[in-house]
């Protein structure tokens, strides 16, 4: 579970959820192949397609000084039709 920070429910990822894709964030350095063969093995699932995107750095100002929010990644990763991840909650 290092390369997975959380997994992702929002509205829109539950309606992905309709179409056996699953959220989750990751670390920055994590790769799609490391994601992917961590997942498969993990989950004991087939993968069909992953798509990652990453947030917009952002900037806070705090007394003159300019920081930037750590980001992550995030991938939505679509599993072959009879395989399904199942939710865990974040506590």
């Amino acid at each position: 579970m290092d390369e997975i920070n959380n997994q992702v429910l929002t509205e829109k990822t539950i309606r992905l959820l309709q179409n056996n894709q699953y959220t989750f964030d990751v670390k920055l350095e994590s790769t799609k192949t490391e994601i992917k063969d961590w997942i498969e093995k993990f989950f004991d699932v087939r993968v069909k397609a992953m798509n990652s995107l990453r947030s917009p750095k952002r900037i806070r100002n705090r007394r003159r000084k300019e920081s930037s929010l750590v980001d992550n990644k995030r991938m939505i990763i679509t599993l072959q039709p009879g395989y399904s991840i199942p939710l865990f909650l974040n506590e």
